[in-house]
C-alpha cells in the first residue's frame, strides 16, 4: 500500500495591508465583468442624478470608449475630486441609509474601481448661478480644468483592463460586448420609460428609445412597444395588484405592489430571455420572483416552454436588502413568502380572465388574433340550455367535497366515455354540467358573442363558428376539459384543507436542512395539510397528508414541498399535486373527440368558454380557440387581387 508523498513545506508569509491601487483592482474583479457591467454602473448613477435623456456612446463594443453623457444635476467642484474615491458616495451616509436604499447604486465603489482598470476622467456643470462653465477631472493625475459643458455629467472610460491585460484576453468580439451593453441598456430603459436612451457605436446610432407620454401604464406600455415589439403588447395582459402587508410595529400598512405585463401563454417562447423582473426600479435576478411567477404559469403552459413577462415589485426599502451582490443583480426580501404570494396571486388572475371575449368589442391590431388581446369581462348570466356526460358507471372520488355540479334541465350526451378513475373513497360521483352565458329573456345579438355563433363540427373534432371578425375554430375536447378542470378546482378551493392522518407514519432519512424546515415552517405545513415531525435529528416522519392526496407517496411529497419551502419559503408542490389529479379527472371527463353535438350543445360550449378562466388554454397548455381573421381568408382565396 503506497501513501500519499508530503505535503513541500511553505514559507511563513506575513500579514500585511494591501495597497489601496490593489484593493481597488479586486474591487473591480467584483464589479466590473465586462463592458456592460461598466455601463450599468454608469447609467445607474446618472438615473439617481435625475436625468431624463442618457446618451451612450461605445467603441469596439466598450473595449476602447465608454462614453455616458446625461443632463442630470452634477456634481459641485468642491465634490469632484471625492468622486472617483473609494466608499466615497452622495447616496448613503448612516447605517439607517444603508438598511433603506432608495437609489439605483449605493456602494461607492463603482468609480474607484473602474478608475484602477481603465482610464477614466469625468466632466460635469450643475445648473446654478454660481456655476458659469463646467469641469474636467482626470482619473489618473487628478487634474480639475474648467470646460463648456451644459448641465449635466459625461463619464468617460477608456481603454478597459489596459492595467489588468489577463482580464482583457476574457472579452469576447466586439459584435458580443456590444450585445451585451445594449441589453443592460434595454434593461434600464423598460423600468424607466419617462426617460430617453440613445445608444451609438462607432459614430452610428444603434438603439434609441424617446421618454413615452401618460400615465405609468400608458408610459410602460408605449416604452414595451418599442424595446420588446408590438407582439409583446398585443400577447400580454396588464396587471396591478396592490397589497397591504402588516405593519413592522409603527402602526403603519405596508404598501406591496406588483404591477406590470405578463405574457400569454401563445407567447411563451423556448428561451426564458424575455422575463424581466424589477424591484423598486432595480433590475434583478431573483428566485422568489422567478418561482412565483412560473408557478402561475403551471396550468397554461404547454412542455417546456418559458413565459415572457415585464414585471415591477414596489414596496418599502426598508423590507427588502440590495446590498447582497457586487453587481445589484440579487436582492433578499425580509418576507420572501409575502412577495410569492403576491406575485403568483397577481400573474394568475391576469392570466384567468378569459381573453376570447376581447374580440367581440374591439378589433385585434391584426387579422389573425390568436386569443391574445387584452382581457374583456363577460356578463355573468346563465343560459337556458346545457349539455353535461351522461353519469359514469364508475364515477370520479374526491375525498370531502361531495357532488360538484347537479345535472342541467337540457339535453344529455348520450355517448360521453365512463372513466373509472377513483381518488379516495366514500364521496358522492363527480357529475360535470356546462352551462351557457346567455339568458334568453335577454339576449344579446349575435355579433357581440366573442367567440361567435357554432354554424358546425368538422370531423367529430373541431366546432366551426361564425363571429364578427371571421371564423373561429374550437378544439371541443380541449375546451370542454378545461371548463370540468376549473370546476374542479373552483369546488375544492371552496373548501378547507383536510388532512388525513396516517395509520403508519411514513419516516425517511433528511438532511439538516430539511428537518430544519420542517420545524421552521410547520405551521406552513399545517396550512397545506401536512404533518410532518423529527423522530431524529436525521429522520422526519410524515404523519399526515392532504385527505386528496392520501392514495400518493407521502415521502415523495414531503421532500417536494420541504425543498420548496427551504428555498422559497413558499410551496406549490401540494397544489401541484392536486391540480395533476383534477387534471388527469378532467380529461376523462371531458366530451371525447368524434362525437356528434348539436348546434345548441356547440353554442353552449362556446358560452362557457366565454365565463371560464384560463379557457384559452387546455389544462396541458394547448389552445382551445382559433381566430381566423377575413382578410386571412380572403388571401388564401386570392378575393382582390
Amino acid at each position: 500500500m503506497t501513501s500519499l508523498p508530503p505535503r513541500p513545506a511553505t514559507a511563513r508569509r506575513p500579514i500585511r495591508e494591501l495597497p489601496d491601487e490593489l484593493v481597488s483592482q479586486i474591487a473591480a474583479g467584483e464589479v466590473v465583468e465586462r463592458p456592460a457591467s461598466v455601463v450599468r454602473e454608469l447609467v445607474d448613477n446618472a438615473l439617481d442624478a435625475g436625468a431624463t435623456q442618457i446618451t451612450v456612446r461605445l467603441q469596439a463594443g466598450g473595449v476602447r470608449l465608454i462614453s455616458v453623457e446625461d443632463n442630470g444635476c452634477g456634481i459641485v467642484r468642491s465634490e469632484l475630486p471625492n468622486a472617483l474615491k473609494r466608499h466615497a458616495t452622495s447616496k448613503i451616509a448612516s447605517l439607517a441609509d444603508l438598511e433603506s436604499v432608495g437609489t439605483m447604486g449605493f456602494r461607492g465603489e463603482a468609480l474607484a474601481a473602474i478608475c484602477s482598470i481603465a482610464e477614466v476622467s469625468l466632466l460635469t456643470r450643475v445648473d446654478t448661478a454660481e456655476e458659469a462653465h463646467g469641469w474636467l477631472l482626470d482619473g489618473r493625475s487628478g487634474e480639475l480644468q474648467p470646460t463648456a459643458r451644459a448641465p449635466g455629467t459625461t463619464v468617460e472610460v477608456r481603454e478597459l483592463f489596459f492595467a489588468t491585460p489577463a482580464r482583457r484576453k476574457f472579452l469576447k468580439t466586439d459584435a458580443t460586448e456590444l450585445g451585451h451593453c445594449i441589453e443592460a441598456v434595454r434593461r434600464h430603459a423598460l423600468a424607466r420609460p419617462d426617460v430617453g436612451f440613445a445608444i451609438w457605436h462607432d459614430g452610428k446610432l444603434v438603439a434609441q428609445w424617446r421618454a413615452a407620454q401618460g400615465d405609468a401604464m400608458d408610459a410602460l406600455r408605449q416604452r414595451l412597444a418599442d424595446v420588446l415589439g408590438e407582439d409583446f403588447v398585443q400577447q400580454a395582459v396588464a396587471l396591478d395588484w396592490p397589497v397591504d402587508t402588516p405593519d413592522d410595529g409603527d402602526g403603519q400598512a405596508q404598501r406591496l405592489r406588483v404591477w406590470g405585463f405578463a405574457g400569454v401563454p401563445d407567447a411563451a417562447r423556448s428561451r426564458a430571455d424575455w422575463q424581466f423582473a424589477y424591484v423598486n426600479g432595480r433590475y434583478v435576478r431573483d428566485k422568489v420572483i422567478t418561482h412565483a411567477t412560473r408557478s402561475a404559469y403551471e396550468d397554461v403552459l404547454h412542455g417546456q416552454r418559458q413565459p415572457v413577462y415585464a414585471l415591477f415589485v414596489s414596496l418599502d426599502p426598508a423590507r427588502v436588502d440590495v446590498n447582497v451582490h457586487p453587481t445589484k443583480i440579487e436582492v433578499r426580501f425580509r418576507d420572501s413568502r409575502e412577495v410569492h404570494q403576491a406575485v403568483r396571486r397577481a400573474v394568475e388572475a391576469a392570466l384567468a380572465v378569459p381573453r376570447a371575449g376581447h374580440a367581440a368589442h374591439e378589433q385585434p391590431a391584426s387579422d389573425t388574433a390568436t386569443g391574445a388581446a387584452p382581457a374583456w369581462t363577460p356578463p355573468a348570466r346563465q343560459a337556458p340550455f346545457s349539455f353535461v356526460p351522461r353519469e359514469p358507471e364508475v364515477g370520479h372520488r374526491v375525498s370531502d367535497v361531495g357532488t360538484l355540479w347537479a345535472y342541467g334541465s337540457a339535453r344529455v350526451l348520450t355517448d360521453a366515455a365512463p372513466t373509472g378513475l377513483d381518488v379516495a373513497p366514500g364521496v358522492a360521483a363527480v357529475r360535470a354540467e356546462t352551462t351557457a352565458a346567455l339568458d334568453p329573456s335577454e339576449p344579446l345579438p349575435e355579433g357581440e358573442w366573442p367567440l361567435g355563433r357554432a354554424i358546425a363540427q368538422l370531423q367529430g373534432v373541431y366546432i366551426l363558428a361564425e363571429n364578427a371578425h371571421g371564423l373561429v375554430v374550437v378544439d371541443m375536447h380541449a375546451a370542454h376539459e378545461r371548463i370540468v378542470y376549473e370546476r374542479l378546482k373552483q369546488q375544492l378551493d371552496d373548501q378547507q384543507v383536510s388532512s388525513q392522518p396516517l395509520l403508519i407514519p411514513a419516516t425517511f432519512a433528511a438532511t439538516p436542512d430539511e428537518v430544519a424546515t420542517a420545524e421552521v415552517c410547520a405551521g406552513a405545513l399545517a396550512s397545506l395539510g401536512l404533518e410532518i415531525t423529527a423522530l431524529s435529528p436525521r429522520t422526519l416522519a410524515v404523519r399526515a397528508v392532504p385527505t386528496t392526496l392520501a392514495q400518493g407517496d407521502p415521502v415523495e411529497l414531503a421532500r417536494g414541498v420541504l425543498a420548496e419551502l427551504g428555498q422559497h419559503e413558499a410551496s406549490t408542490v401540494v397544489q401541484r399535486a392536486r391540480n395533476e389529479l383534477l387534471a388527469t379527472m378532467a380529461c376523462h371527463g371531458a366530451v371525447r373527440a368524434n362525437r356528434r353535438l348539436t348546434l345548441d350543445e356547440m353554442n353552449a360550449l362556446l358560452r362557457q368558454m366565454e365565463v371560464t378562466e384560463r379557457s384559452d388554454q387546455c389544462n396541458h397548455g394547448r389552445p382551445t380557440w382559433r381566430q381566423m381573421g377575413m382578410k386571412e381568408l380572403d388571401a388564401l382565396f386570392l378575393r382582390g387581387r
